[in-house]
């Protein structure tokens, strides 16, 4: 892995407001930005909206604005979202930028080898701007799964990419590792999906039928379809073709994105680079969907999550906490508000929190708030290095909760407590009781360093209350972190600690 890194997120249209799976390309995308500059790389970590096609431009008129104004108004929910995840981005793009638009035409112009016109009539649904094949239309019934919409029957003449023409180059990346998607099934799943080869991809859409985007150049009456248009973004953020510097981070070391829309990065995107003369990503991760109690989250059944309402209840940590460790950063995951509580009261408020206040409390209470020579627990670290390295994030917080509780178990066998009473009689129980509470903070602190990925502001908090080496007291400094009120009936700690 070489020190400049790159890594992508999927940009969401901007006709709707932003979810949960908006929420967690950021979160995931994150974690591993923070992973990868704390131990000293460079990172180049994109964000962005998607802008053009008829869902916007329907959208727009509905609001009685032209499409630009729209999305002006609308990218920005976007942002916000992004910024309150914590996402430490460096690239925003919109696909409306001037730049972007100049330089998907010249990508247009480079693929011209590629590109025919030919008449399509098929299958098409709006809510995914793509087309459909009659075998997937009669898989589901005549309605898109995804969007409770029937699939509208469309005819036209329209430009098409020979994606086809790089079956075999993509299948070999996909069987070499050059590019590898990730979790292994889903490489296995898209494989079956080309079995007989690619689909040749529309790449316009008359003019007449598709106002709102790039115009193709050299012919006026063709407007560029969504996909060429959209992953595009991935290099033009970066600068490509005419801004020095984009080669130094292409190809992305990983591309975050959603399961419904593996088969476009890795059926479209990649023969489009192909076509380009550029290499591949290096690693499609593929996150799963958030279910809501076991069923998949609807506006119609009304049971849909909104990021911002549990970051503005819990605060940020507890939002990057659960997300992190109780969904799968590789497959569905499940979310219930009694499932976020219990998380957030017994492990987080708990094993963690109140970790921390105690051993704070008793640093204060024993040693006047100064701190022996904190001493570094010799724990295996290889598995949270490895899982993160696997871009399992939820077993890499697994392993550092594992030390969590280790520490906890330390302190209940050690009692530093009682080594305190013994003092007066006992000499060498001084000399004890620093070492103990030493080792304590020097594991904390390592807890601390494992977590600056995961929980930045905690990960700071711990730092900025034991590493001077006398406790700040955390009443200043950690409660700002978890918002919420405790549960009242969780386990409080023993007297005299």
């Amino acid at each position: 892995m070489g020190k400049n890194l790159y890594i992508t997120t999927a940009i969401p249209y901007v006709n709707g407001t932003p979810h949960i799976g908006n929420a967690l390309d950021y979160l995931i995308a994150d974690i591993w930005t923070r992973y990868q500059m704390q131990n000293g790389r460079q990172v180049r970590f994109q964000v962005g909206t998607d802008e053009h096609g008829n869902k916007i431009a329907a959208k727009a008129a509905e609001s009685g604005l032209d499409p630009k104004t729209y999305t002006d108004q609308m990218y920005v929910q976007f942002e916000q979202l992004m910024k309150k995840v914590g996402a430490s981005y460096t690239d925003f793009i919109r696909t409306t930028d001037g730049h972007h638009e100049g330089a998907v035409q010249y990508i247009w112009q480079q693929l011209q080898p590629y590109i025919y016109k030919g008449k399509y009539e098929g299958w098409y649904c709006q809510g995914h701007e793509a087309f459909f094949t009659d075998k997937e239309v009669e898989t589901t019934g005549g309605i898109c799964s995804d969007h409770q919409t029937p699939y509208e029957r469309v005819s036209e003449e329209n430009y098409y990419f020979k994606a086809s023409a790089f079956t075999d180059q993509v299948r070999e990346g996909l069987e070499n590792g050059k590019m590898k998607i990730v979790p292994d099934f889903r490489r296995k799943e898209f494989l079956e999906l080309i079995k007989d080869g690619i689909q040749d991809v529309s790449v316009s859409r008359p003019k007449k039928n598709l106002s709102w985007g790039v115009p193709v150049p050299g012919d006026p009456e063709q407007i560029m379809y969504v996909w060429i248009d959209a992953l595009a973004n991935y290099i033009t953020v970066l600068g490509y073709p005419d801004k020095p510097g984009w080669q130094d981070y292409w190809p992305a070391e990983v591309q975050v994105i959603g399961k419904d829309i593996l088969r476009f990065h890795a059926g479209i995107w990649p023969p489009m680079l192909l076509a380009l003369g550029l290499p591949l990503p290096k690693k499609l991760l593929v996150h799963g969907f958030v279910n809501v109690g076991g069923a998949k989250m609807s506006k119609s059944v009304g049971n849909v999550v909104d990021p911002n309402e549990i970051i503005d209840t819990y605060g940020l940590d507890a939002f990057r906490y659960f997300f992190s460790r109780h969904i799968p950063t590789l497959d569905d995951g499940d979310f219930t508000w009694e499932k976020f509580e219990t998380a957030y009261n017994t492990e987080l408020g708990n094993d963690l929190g109140n970790l921390v206040q105690r051993v704070g409390a008793m640093v204060t209470r024993y040693q006047a708030g100064v701190i022996g020579e904190a001493v570094q627990s010799e724990h295996d670290m290889r598995r949270y290095h490895d899982a993160i390295a696997n871009l399992e994030f939820n077993q890499a917080v697994d392993e550092v909760w594992a030390m969590v509780r280790s520490l906890n178990q330390y302190i209940e066998n050690v009692k530093p407590w009682e080594i305190a009473k013994k003092r007066e009689k006992d000499t060498e129980a001084e000399g004890h009781l620093t070492e103990v509470l030493a080792t304590a903070v020097g594991g904390l602190l390592q807890i601390a360093d494992l977590l600056v990925p995961f929980l930045p502001g905690t990960a700071k908090a711990i730092h900025d209350s034991f590493e001077t080496g006398v406790v700040v007291p955390q009443g200043v400094l950690f409660p700002k972190i978890y918002r919420h009120t405790p549960d009242p009936h969780a386990p409080k700690a023993a007297a005299g600690q």
